[in-house]
């Protein structure tokens, strides 16, 4: 369960903030979407994360993911979680706000 939990905290972060996060990296806009990469780092590496937002007859709606790919650099990281986020919207759409 703590694992869980921090990985809920690197990926939105916590109320008191933490030093041990990566820095935010700037969001993409993608066919309407916007892309914020989130990558975290993990095991030495960066796991590829972030969220896709979009406003949807007047609410802003978010799909966050984490893909179990991971990265040695965050740069590398942040661009594999834009080409991801960009495939997902692509494949799925608005459809990924659906709740299961």
């Amino acid at each position: 369960m703590s694992m869980l939990k921090d990985l809920w905290t690197r990926l939105f972060g916590s109320a008191g903030g933490g030093s041990g996060q990566a820095p935010e990296a700037d969001p993409v806009e993608h066919q309407g979407y916007t892309i914020r990469p989130a990558p975290f780092p993990a095991e030495g590496q960066y796991q590829v994360a972030g969220t896709i937002e979009k406003h949807v007859d007047g609410d802003l709606k978010s799909h966050s993911f984490i893909r179990a790919d991971r990265m040695a650099s965050q740069e590398e990281a942040i661009t594999f979680s834009v080409v991801k986020a960009k495939q997902l919207i692509d494949q799925q759409g608005e459809r990924m706000f659906e709740e299961t």
